[in-house]
């Protein structure tokens, strides 16, 4: 269920009509086949990082659809699992700006500890087809933890990757909070997004609200 340091804020949607709609689709996707991430996970982004914590919100679109890849953070993937493309080319970009090393694994949960949200858009996806789980009311809810966390009185800094991201902005108050924006790191946009710095305009920005520094490495797991 719902993390407890979220429920203040996002409580009530859980009541709404819609989002009643949602649970039993999922649930019935879930009776039929495989649906990622696992029941426990769904919330995992918002275990990972609590409201009051957030710093940086990143936003991705759904899950992961491959078996035991996916566990709740956007871009992430558990450990032992291989880094996919997108991940990748977040990693290329982040050694060449901060010359940090490439892990050998895509497991952000360091990333969420420091207050990191990796919230997707869509929380849930059929095994094996992106996007099944699209328009069934997951926006609708996701909209709520954006619009939550820019109506906290501490700043954030709002990461919006790629035009699906992008359409999100009229949802934050950019005169209290700071947005990246930029192409999207999957390798149909990548030539756009290397070297447009995202990591440094993050950093400046958490700097800026007086925040503690991220540390973007990750631990190599011997993967």
């Amino acid at each position: 269920m719902l993390p407890e340091s979220w429920q203040d804020v996002l409580g009530e949607e859980l009541d709404k009509p819609y989002f009643k709609e949602l649970t039993a689709f999922v649930d019935e996707e879930r009776e039929h086949g495989p649906v990622y991430p696992p029941r426990e996970e769904v919330f995992a982004a918002l275990e990972a990082t609590p409201f009051d914590q957030v710093k940086v919100l990143v936003l991705g679109q759904d899950p992961y659809h491959g078996e035991g890849q996916g566990h709740g953070l956007c871009f992430s993937v558990r450990p032992g699992v291989r880094t996919p493309p997108s991940l990748r080319n977040i990693y290329k970009e982040m050694r060449d700006e901060l010359g940090h090393p490439v892990p050998d694994n895509g497991y952000l949960l360091p990333w969420a500890a420091q207050g990191v949200l990796l919230l997707n858009a869509v929380l849930t996806v059929r095994g094996g087809e992106a996007n099944s789980h699209k328009g069934k009311g997951w926006e609708q809810f996701t909209d709520a933890v954006i619009r939550a966390v820019s109506d906290r009185p501490d700043p954030a800094v709002f990461v919006l990757w790629g035009a699906y991201a992008r359409k999100k902005l009229p949802l934050v108050d950019t005169e209290r909070h700071s947005v990246v924006e930029g192409a999207h790191p999957s390798p149909l946009s990548a030539k756009k997004f290397f070297g447009s710095r995202p990591f440094s305009q993050i950093d400046g920005a958490v700097a800026a609200q007086g925040h503690t520094a991220i540390d973007w490495r990750i631990p190599d797991l011997g993967a």
